[in-house]
């Protein structure tokens, strides 16, 4: 890659920890676009794993106000979902990969702007979180099941619960992912280069509260998420 995609890569990644630490989700949506558009190969596993790094200070952070008993319904749906996921990421070219990215966002996108709200019972948990492992796994995008039925939840234990369930679901992602390969000597360097971005963002987030409230910086998320798909399909329409 060039200086120019390493800066590019750096921004976004920077901008995607600092919304996810913020909001509890958007990271995948908001950089997995991006990435692809420089290299489809470098997903899902880089994304995935900065997300795990992010996921592992939120839970931390808002460790006190986590519904664990959520977050534990919803893991025994991401479990099978993951290796499900594996096998997209096995089975799909790099085309089609970026395909199933664009789309993943977009749906998520849709679902996010009609607002459709199902209710935390444990079948719907465990049924958002096969979803979540699924698309996840394979395209680093999880988070807009997660976020439907879990969108009435506060800020603090949004952020606590969603980061609780994906630390672990990431940690089960990887699992997969590199027992099938898919985690390649450029996705850990690349990876380990965006760490101090990924500080970086954390860091960010907690400024970022001050001055943009939940509801606008899920609107600035929706749209830049859209933005990156459209253009990613853009991109694979135009070849």
């Amino acid at each position: 890659m060039s200086p120019a995609d390493y800066a590019l890569i750096g921004a976004v990644i920077f901008a995607a920890t600092a919304l996810q630490a913020s909001i509890g989700f958007g990271m995948g949506m908001l950089a997995a676009p991006v990435i692809a558009l420089v290299d489809p190969q470098l997903l899902p596993g880089t994304v995935i794993l900065l997300a795990l790094i992010v996921t592992v200070l939120v839970t931390i952070r808002e460790r006190v106000d986590l519904d664990l008993h959520g977050a534990g319904w919803a893991l025994v749906g991401r479990i099978p979902g993951s290796v499900a996921g594996v096998l997209l990421v096995v089975a799909l070219p790099g085309p089609g990969l970026s395909l199933l990215v664009a789309l993943a966002v977009l749906s998520g996108v849709a679902f996010a702007v009609l607002g459709w709200t199902p209710a935390p019972r444990r079948r719907n948990l465990i049924a958002a979180g096969a979803a979540s492992g699924v698309m996840g796994t394979a395209t680093s995008i999880g988070g807009a099941p997660m976020a439907l039925i879990w969108q009435k939840l506060d800020g603090a234990r949004l952020r606590g619960t969603m980061s609780a369930f994906f630390m672990v679901g990431s940690a089960v992602s990887l699992g997969g992912l590199a027992i099938a390969g898919a985690i390649t000597r450029e996705i850990l360097l690349l990876a380990l280069w965006m760490v101090p971005v990924v500080l970086a963002g954390y860091v960010a987030s907690r400024y970022l509260n001050r001055f943009l409230d939940q509801a606008r910086l899920r609107l600035l998320a929706l749209t830049v998420s859209a933005l990156g798909a459209v253009l990613l399909l853009g991109q694979l329409v135009l070849g």
